[in-house]
């Protein structure tokens, strides 16, 4: 059964460089539950790897986003366990990458991944490229990393969106303690790897003066069977057979309204992926905030890591994001920024952007965020 947390979970991209969640619309992360694993270093046998590759044939036919996609998944896997195609590949790490490469040579995906379920459930740091920008580097645990007043800037960074409760009250906590003097708002997104949809919808009704569908959420229907928990913020809309449709909205908050006003800025990096990119979407469809920084990475398709066999797990796109109004989503491609400029300098123009629609922020406060070892989830 698929393990989906929320819509919007973080999962681990396919691509090595990328770490994603499991949501609905993710590959980016919220962690995946502790499973037994089986031993992840034992050589794997030709029964293991048919196995494998025919269970996951069947999940991607039953349940990828695209029905056509998913069953050109199953017929190339199901090809190569028929053939043995993978007889020289017995170490499972290998075995998962080559696989994966093979899924995203017929049609890419960014969170589509197969691999040992050790992978989904850890937060070890990864490797980052060598000209990764400083500001995109978790630097804080996972999840709510600071909050802080800058001048009369109240300023959130999430390197994810993990519904953990307490960050959840603490951001939001944080806000209405400043909601009388808060000039403006910035939210620091550029380190941000995935998640769901429980602190945006905490801290949206905070910031939207009217009732607001943000973007649309369209999900297969056999994934949805599996049990997806109800979600206040999301209604269910006419969708053609096969989808369950939703629209994710936002509803006022009318006991704190003086956050409603004020400006908005959003910062984004190359590395800004699914859970992120969806509020990108949201905030630059709804002309609520004004994005600042880079194009996001570009994984629209969301999801939840369902295990394949004893050793294995995969995260498995079940549904997309996109705006309502002209069917954009932004998988492959991200959500461009309002105001573009390199990462490490997001925050210093979203500062100015702010002095100039009359905040205060104190100038001290712009230093670049410290080189420190990512911590993605």
């Amino acid at each position: 059964m698929m393990q989906r947390r929320h819509f919007l979970t973080l999962a681990l991209a396919a691509t090595s460089s990328l770490t994603l969640p499991v949501l609905a619309q993710t590959t980016a992360t919220e962690a995946p539950a502790a499973v037994p694993i089986a031993d992840p270093i034992k050589a794997m046998d030709k029964a293991e790897r048919q196995a494998v590759l025919r269970g996951l044939a069947d999940s991607l036919n039953d349940n990828f986003v695209f029905p056509d996609i998913g069953a050109r998944y199953a017929a190339m896997l199901r090809q190569k366990a028929d053939t043995d195609a993978y007889a020289d590949l017995t170490n499972p790490s290998a075995f998962g990458d080559k696989v994966t490469a093979d899924l995203q040579a017929i049609a890419k995906d960014g969170h589509l991944r197969l691999a040992p379920k050790g992978v989904f459930a850890s937060r070890a740091p990864r490797k980052q490229a060598p000209d990764t920008p400083a500001s995109t580097k978790a630097n804080g645990p996972p999840g709510l990393e600071e909050v802080k007043m800058i001048g009369d800037v109240a300023y959130l960074r999430f390197n994810a969106f993990l519904g953990d409760e307490k960050m959840i009250a603490e951001a939001r906590g944080f806000l209405m303690a400043n909601a009388s003097n808060a000039k403006a708002v910035i939210i620091d997104a550029r380190p941000h790897r995935g998640g769901g949809l429980a602190e945006m919808d905490a801290i949206l009704p905070l910031l939207y003066g009217q009732p607001t569908t943000l973007v649309r959420m369209d999900t297969r229907i056999s994934a949805f069977a599996h049990g997806m928990p109800a979600v206040a913020s999301l209604v269910n809309r006419v969708a053609p057979g096969g989808i369950v449709r939703q629209d994710h909205t936002v509803t006022p908050d009318l006991t704190e309204m003086r956050l409603q006003s004020v400006p908005v800025y959003y910062l984004t990096s190359r590395r800004s992926a699914s859970a992120a990119e969806h509020l990108a979407l949201s905030f630059k469809r709804t002309k609520r905030a004004t994005l600042v920084g880079e194009k996001t990475y570009g994984a629209g398709h969301f999801g939840g890591v369902e295990p394949v066999g004893d050793r294995f797990a995969a995260f498995i796109p079940v549904g997309r994001t996109y705006d309502p109004d002209t069917n954009w989503g932004w998988e492959g491609q991200g959500v461009t920024p309002d105001v573009a400029t390199p990462a490490d300098e997001a925050l210093a123009t979203a500062l100015d952007l702010a002095a100039r629609a009359g905040a205060h922020p104190a100038r001290p406060a712009v230093a670049a965020v410290p080189m420190v070892e990512p911590v993605d989830p």
